[in-house]
């Protein structure tokens, strides 16, 4: 955001305020048409960042307080349209994710199967938000972990993967969390506020949601994803033409009349 100011030669607080009103107008707008969908797999995850300051470096005065420290972004993806269905800033806890759920259930208008992976909090959130009227799975990944001595920064290593079919019939075959994953790559590669080890984070939770907002209208609508050399909202049949960041503007001018 700085550097934008520095480019356009205005404020920060110029950037900031069109970051605030393009976030509530591609709220607005993905809150309002991506519903009534009709899929047949969907996969979910979740991913870390941190807003304010790290977890153990939060002020005795803001500990406990949601908004400083770390913060878990909930996203579910339609695995043949790449569409990314809901979004959902919050705390990774059995509230947080009971609320991603419901908000999925209400998008889709057909029985789906739903593939998360091992987190126990999926368990009650999924059968609270979907009922019995879900093919439900879970993918668990087991990891070894590097030694110390070999680098600081380097992965677990993949060991194994156990798939739980957990309510329903699901497909073992389709019971698969990598294209929620990558397209969680692909945040981290496209938001700066993602990148590790930067002074980019976040610092306030409000602008960070405002991020979102803007990043998944632009993914579902803008970008064309290379793999189907359309866009997802354009293969979910929620729009028949390609988007330009020239819509998401106008989206923002017709909110504010």
């Amino acid at each position: 955001m700085r550097s934008i100011s520095r480019i356009a030669d205005v404020s920060i607080n110029t950037v900031t305020k069109l970051l605030v009103e393009a976030g509530f107008a591609c709220n607005d707008y993905h809150s309002q048409h991506v519903r009534g969908l009709t899929v047949k797999r969907v996969q979910a995850d979740e991913i870390w960042s941190f807003c304010y300051s790290k977890e153990k470096n939060v002020p005795k005065d803001k500990e406990g307080q949601f908004g400083y420290g770390d913060v878990w972004t909930f996203t579910a993806i339609d695995s043949e349209t790449k569409l990314i269905i809901t979004w959902h800033v919050g705390s990774r806890d059995i509230e947080n994710a009971t609320m991603f759920m419901r908000d999925l259930a209400s998008r889709v208008d057909n029985r789906v199967q739903l593939t998360t992976d091992g987190h126990k909090m999926y368990l009650d959130a999924v059968e609270s938000a979907f009922g019995s009227e879900v093919d439900f799975s879970q993918l668990v990944k087991i990891y070894r972990s590097v030694p110390d001595k070999e680098t600081r920064y380097s992965p677990s290593k993949f060991v194994a993967a156990e798939k739980t079919i957990i309510s329903g019939k699901g497909d073992s075959k389709y019971i698969s969390t990598s294209h929620v994953e990558r397209q969680n790559l692909t945040m981290r590669m496209s938001m700066k506020r993602f990148t590790r080890l930067t002074n980019a984070f976040s610092k306030k939770v409000e602008n960070h949601y405002h991020a979102l907002s803007l990043y998944f209208m632009f993914y579902n609508f803008v970008r064309i994803h290379k793999s189907l050399s359309i866009t997802p909202a354009m293969a979910a049949k929620l729009t028949d033409r390609l988007w330009n960041m020239e819509d998401i503007i106008n989206l923002i001018d017709n909110r504010a009349k």
